[in-house]
């Protein structure tokens, strides 16, 4: 039997860092809200992900009050390790005092939002499965689902945001001729690898004629590490001893304890841009509208500042009935998204065609090395690239 007489303001679909933000932004300005997430919320919990926050996002949670609620991780300092044909060159780039970014696994984030979420009375329903949206250009559309009852559901309301990621049913729901996508492949993967080990550093990044590699605490006694490959590699292929091997030729050091490894993923690195970002009453957040290369640290604060406008813009319309920043919602996000689009294309360029030869050629590498030299020879290029490190431009 369907229940059809549930109805709220916003139904967010998707469980991730936007729609968990969103949710407890928009709870925390009196307005309802219903979180769909189609996995258990064990699975939502360990799901890994890396993470940086950057000031830009941190300073928006102290905005919304749940800083100290929600951030976890030590700040970072200004200054990116990187190691260039085996000799280790720290980069100090120039923040104008804003240092409050932080090293945040994705998964210790969404716990912590979760956590706030639910003890702040939200109402978010795991196991929401075969997720529809309907009439999304009427006045009131429609989400309607299967809960973990095996019973279909339906909520009525005034906005849906779609937080679904790169695959769900939110940016499917758009017709084909609406949405345009716009999209680049770099010519390359990264092997992610976790393993119960040590990190020699807290972070570094290599660039070496044999490909990148970088290296990330997290914890104590684990790390990750990735490790630049081609697109016709295979995780089989990626041996323990293989993956220790490389690591050591690229960093230029012995790993310190070589504990298990516990996951090899690999990851193609592209940059998708799907707009616009809204359609009728569904407005797309996070993975659902862009995806950035790993290398630029941006993806989850691209979702973040998704949230954030899109909270902002519903609160203008239910407390004072301006329509006008949900209107520009997609065109406000796009800007934002593209300039970040922009910096991450040129920083997985110069860190990747800077080492390896065999992917772009001899002509990119030299490029590649000229500006990361300008970084620590020129004022005004370590100025630019804090800002974008910063999330400030």
């Amino acid at each position: 039997m369907s229940v059809t007489d549930e109805n709220t303001t916003v139904v967010i679909v998707g469980s991730g860092v936007a729609g968990l933000a969103l949710g407890n932004f928009l709870l925390r300005s009196g307005i309802d809200c219903v979180v769909l997430e189609r996995h258990s919320r064990e699975y939502v919990e360990q799901r890994q992900r890396a993470g940086v926050i950057d000031p830009r996002a941190a300073r928006m949670f102290r905005e919304w009050g749940l800083e100290d609620r929600v951030l976890g991780g030590a700040p970072f300092a200004p200054v990116l390790n990187f190691r260039v044909d085996g000799e280790t060159r720290p980069f100090r780039y120039v923040t104008d005092d804003h240092v409050d970014g932080r090293f945040c696994p994705q998964q210790v984030l969404v716990r912590n939002l979760i956590d706030v979420f639910v003890s702040d009375g939200g109402d978010l329903r795991f196991g929401a499965e075969d997720v529809e949206l309907e009439d999304i250009t009427g006045p009131r559309p429609r989400v309607r689902y299967r809960d973990s009852t095996g019973a279909t559901r339906a909520i009525t309301c005034d906005f849906i945001a779609g937080c679904d990621g790169d695959h769900g049913v939110s940016r499917a729901s758009i017709p084909d001729n609406v949405l345009t996508r716009q999209s680049h492949e770099y010519g390359y993967a990264w092997l992610t690898v976790l393993a119960d080990a040590p990190a020699n550093h807290q972070s570094m990044m290599a660039i070496h004629d044999r490909g990148f590699a970088g290296q990330f605490a997290r914890g104590p006694q684990a790390s990750r590490f990735y490790l630049q490959c081609p697109l016709d590699t295979s995780v089989q292929e990626w041996t323990d001893d293989r993956i220790w091997d490389e690591i050591e030729a690229r960093f230029g050091e012995p790993v310190t304890a070589k504990g298990p490894i516990t996951s090899k993923t690999l990851v193609p690195l592209r940059s998708v841009v799907h707009a616009p970002m809204s359609y009728g009453r569904l407005y797309l957040l996070g993975d659902a509208a862009h995806i950035v290369p790993p290398m630029s640290a941006k993806g989850m604060n691209l979702a973040l500042h998704d949230a954030d406008v899109f909270a902002a813009a519903v609160l203008k319309q239910v407390k004072e009935q301006d329509a006008g920043p949900l209107e520009a919602y997609s065109a406000t996000c796009l800007k934002h998204v593209w300039n970040y689009q922009a910096y991450a294309a040129w920083f997985t360029d110069l860190m990747h065609d800077a080492g390896d030869v065999s992917y772009h050629g001899e002509f990119r590498r030299s490029l590649a090395r000229a500006e990361f030299e300008r970084l620590y020879d020129s004022e005004t290029a370590n100025r630019l690239f804090g800002e974008f490190l910063t999330g400030l431009n």
